[in-house]
């Protein structure tokens, strides 16, 4: 696939360890697969972005993990349980991957689509308040 890659997301990437870059990098390519139009850029200072019309997950890497945080308000369901922790955050869950896990690659990709349309529609607080009011 090809997108347009943020340099400074590529810099923090690559002084990560091996495995920390291969997950990165496998989100990576999931979040600009879940659609074509996701920019990079950096927040924070040096946190990884994936944006479109809204934050739609960061990258932070640990010691002995990564974290993908994902920006939906808690809205997007989890039907297979990826989310690792957040569950009762007002803006980002996360999903925390370690050294040789698999990342379940459909359900991450569905959710950034969830996401991806929820921001198209005004954003998950927008969202929110209409169901509120619903």
């Amino acid at each position: 696939m090809t997108y347009s890659v943020e340099p400074r997301v590529d810099a923090y990437i690559d002084a990560l360890p091996e495995w920390q870059q291969a997950i990165c990098r496998e989100v990576r390519e999931l979040v600009h697969a879940a659609d074509p139009e996701v920019a990079e850029t950096i927040k924070r200072t040096r946190q990884p972005y994936f944006v479109l019309e809204g934050n739609i997950c960061a990258l932070l890497a640990a010691k002995d993990h990564v974290n993908v945080f994902v920006y939906d308000g808690g809205i997007v369901p989890d039907p297979e349980g990826i989310i690792t922790a957040g569950h009762g955050n007002k803006t980002a869950r996360t999903v925390a991957f370690r050294r040789g896990e698999v990342i379940n690659a459909p359900a991450l990709t569905e959710m950034f689509r969830r996401i991806i349309a929820n921001n198209r529609a005004g954003g998950w607080r927008k969202i929110k308040r209409e169901q509120a009011g619903a």
